[in-house]
Order: structure tokens, then sequence, then C-alpha cells
């Protein structure tokens, strides 16, 4: 099994001279870097000046780290000027954020030439884990402007003596699969339920014996296994998961061959997990909320970070054989849980739980003519003065499904849906319904990089 390449690069950034990389010199490494973050972003930001008033003023090990605030996404939308540490001339990229399903200011994130560089290093070392020179990886993110996601990949592809197709979001799903296969497509990288969109077309039109690609990098948004297992099934092609916010950088960390976990950037971030009610650090193997702290930016540092996402760091080593830490595959966000039936009056059994999108993409995607599917809840009022949620599901399926197979997989979605933990206790206590609606491909949704979440119309 082929040692992860982030191995090598972060062994050459932090001057390690031994034939693997050591946690202690590793950890050293970051003390230093976190030593001069904190130092740096006190002096150069408005923000983290009087943010940090009342931290310690330096620390002697890592953990002097949890003696220090946290920086949230309220922080970057109200603040997000003050948290810049460089002139607005040095500023090369700002990415604006607009959070589904929230109202307010959104977030921007600023990014020097040298941020942005970082990023390309990291996508150009990343990729080399399954693209080798001479693949041909079609790119299908924003790739447009200078310094969009889509462009640092493909000058790291380029570094690394790969071909960049840029493509963009797949607008036409049609379309992207000609290009795809005229093209002759080795790899592509992609929003996972874009791609599913894809295979799942392909696979309609009976293009056995036609051109897929070998490898699939999926990013943006969490990687449910329904949409892995079907891509291996289709295509028989590898694929990779990618852990990555627009705050990190857009780049966080990429499974290796093991597909145990990410492997993270640890020459540019610290990484910690937190328990999301008290904030302390959980013990070794927990899961508990991600946050983490930049060392090496410069236009906007950000410490101790809460991105919201919840994981673990996996014990033990990986079977690819490197000391670089595994970040357990994230599959929920805090913002994210839905807790159904809420403020209606009933009491609801002790530990609840919560629906997440991760819930129901596990429960729909399964069912092979669904290209992708959204979901919002609203509430119901009745005659009695109580009220009750409604669960609505618009399924987009695969063309010219008859009406007995759209009642079947209208089925099919109701039962799996039913067997949510969430949805069963809600539904036996009388307080939810399930409506599910079904619909043909648009092209205007089909490739819209906003993240799928459960919209609250409560």
């Amino acid at each position: 099994m082929k040692l992860t390449p982030l191995e090598p690069w972060i062994q050459k950034k932090i001057g390690s001279q031994v034939g693997g990389i050591l946690r202690s010199d590793l950890e050293a490494y970051q003390l230093e870097q976190l030593r001069q973050t904190i130092q740096f972003a006190r002096q150069k930001s408005r923000f983290y000046s009087e943010h940090l008033a009342n931290a310690p003023q330096d620390i002697s090990r890592l953990d002097d780290l949890n003696l220090f605030p946290f920086t949230t996404p309220d922080n970057i939308r109200n603040e997000g000027q003050q948290l810049i540490c460089v002139s607005q001339s040095d500023i090369h990229r700002v990415v604006t954020l607009d959070t589904s399903g929230t109202t307010g200011k959104p977030k921007r994130i600023y990014f020097t030439r040298a941020d942005q560089e970082l990023t390309i290093d990291f996508f150009h070392h990343g990729m080399s884990t399954f693209t080798k020179p001479g693949d041909r990886v079609m790119i299908l993110l924003p790739c447009e402007r200078p310094g969009s996601v889509g462009d640092l990949l493909a000058i790291g592809l380029t570094r690394l003596g790969a071909i960049p197709v840029r493509h963009g979001p797949p607008i036409d799903p049609s379309e992207a699969l000609s290009v795809m296969e005229t093209q002759h497509i080795d790899g592509m990288v992609g929003v996972p339920a874009h791609i599913l969109t894809m295979a799942r077309l392909w696979n309609t039109e009976h293009k056995a014996g036609r051109h897929t690609p070998q490898q699939v990098l999926l990013s943006t948004d969490h990687l449910p296994r329904a949409i892995k297992s079907a891509l291996v099934s289709i295509w028989e092609c590898t694929v990779y998961d990618h852990y990555g916010m627009t705050e990190m950088g857009l780049g966080g960390g990429v499974e290796c061959q093991a597909h145990r976990g990410y492997h993270l950037r640890e020459a540019d971030m610290f990484f910690e997990i937190i328990h999301p009610d008290t904030g302390e650090a959980v013990a070794e193997g927990a899961e508990g909320e991600v946050v983490f702290t930049t060392l090496t930016r410069s236009g906007m540092p950000l410490i101790r970070y809460r991105t919201g996402d919840i994981s673990r760091f996996i014990p033990g080593q990986c079977p690819c054989g490197t000391s670089l830490r595994a970040l357990e595959r994230i599959s929920r966000r805090l913002n994210g849980q839905i807790y159904l039936a809420e403020n209606s009056g009933v009491s609801y059994p002790i530990g609840q739980p919560a629906l997440c999108m991760a819930d129901l993409d596990e429960a729909i995607f399964p069912i092979p003519q669904v290209l992708t599917f959204s979901a919002n809840i609203i509430k119901q009022e009745n005659d009695t003065y109580t009220s009750k949620d409604q669960l609505n599901i618009s399924l987009v399926v695969v063309p010219d499904v008859t009406m007995d197979e759209k009642e079947n997989i209208a089925n099919r979605a109701q039962k799996a849906l039913n067997a949510v933990s969430a949805i069963q206790i809600a539904s036996q206590s009388g307080m939810m319904d399930i409506c599910i609606h079904i619909q043909e491909l648009e092209a205007n949704n089909a490739g819209s990089m906003a993240k799928r979440v459960i919209v609250d119309r409560r």
C-alpha cells in the first residue's frame, strides 16, 4: 500500500531530516508556528488584539492552546475585516460564503497570494495520492475565476504533470458525460451528488464498454456511503474523499489508499477535537467538534476556529504507514441537526435523536433511480391548536420512468425514511408526516454548488 504523499511533503516543510516524520518533530514545529501565529495575530489584527486580551501571552506546550478563546463563524460574519492582518493591497482573493438556510451577513474569507500558494502546494501533493503524470483530470468545480478552487486545483495538477480539464459544475450532466468520454478522462474531482447524477445517467443510457474514470475525488460536501457504493458499482472506479472548507484555505485533508480517514495538512494547520457543549478537549479517539488553527497563513489567520463538523481522530497507525493523524470521515454538522416536532408540547424520550441530511442521504441514495433530492420541514397547525411537522422530500429521478416506477420509488423512499430513528420516533408520536414528490432533472439545478441541507421552514 502506498504511503500517503502528504508525509514526505510535510516532512520537507517542517525540516525533519529522518527517514520518516517523528511526531515529536512535527509537534515541536506546530508549537513554534502556533506561538508565531498568535503573536502575529495580536500585533496585526484589531479583532485578535481584543479577542486574546485575557489569554496567556505565550504558550510552552500544545495543550496551552486550550486557554485561548474560540473564533466562530459569527466572528467572521460580523468582524471579518478586523481579522485581516495585512494591507488590503496584499489581499489577492476574497471568497464570499452565503450559508444555506440562514439569514444575515455572509462570511468573507481573505487570502494573500502566498496563502493561495499554500493551497496549490497541498493540491499538488494531495492529488498525487491517486494521480500520475499524464492523467487527464476533469475538474467539476468552479474554475473560471483566477484563485477559485478549480483554478488552484488545475495549477496543482499541472505541477504534478497531469492534464487538468477545466469544466466547472455540471449544469448539464449529459454534456459533462460527453466531455468525460471524448476527453478520455482518467480522474475527476467534484461534488458527491453531482457525480452520482452523472454516473446514474450514464448507467441508464446503457453505455457498457464506453470510457469511464478510474479515480474519483469527492469534495465540498459530506460523502454518503451510499454514493460511494453506487459510483464503485457503476463505474468500477476508486473513490477518494477530501475534507476542506474555505476557512481552511479550501483544502484540509485527503484519504490515502487505505481509505481509513483524512490525513491532514498538519504543517499548515493544528487540529483539535472538542466537546461541542463544554469546549473542553475530548479523550483521544472520542467524537467531538473539529477545531483548527492556521499555522502558515498571513492574510486572515484563524485561531481555534470552530467548524461545526463532528468527527474524531482514529486511534492507531494508518495501514499506509504514516505518522500523520487520520481524521474520521465527516458525516454531520452541528448546525445541520434538526429536532422534529420541537416546541409542540410533546414529551419525547430522553436522548431523542436529531435528524440531519446524512440520515436522509443514506436512506434515499441507495434507490438506483434517484439522481438527487432536496428536503424541507414545515409546521402544520390543526383544529386542536397542536402542531405537527411535515417532511417534504423532492426526489429527482432518471428520465423516462413510468408512473408505476414512480410509485415504486416513492414507496421505497417512504419505507427507508420510516426506518430513520428520528423520523420513526416523531412518526410514532403522531407528530410528523412525510410527503414525497418526484420530479424530472432540471439543468439549472443540476450543478448547484450550495451545500445540501434540510431547510427548516417552521
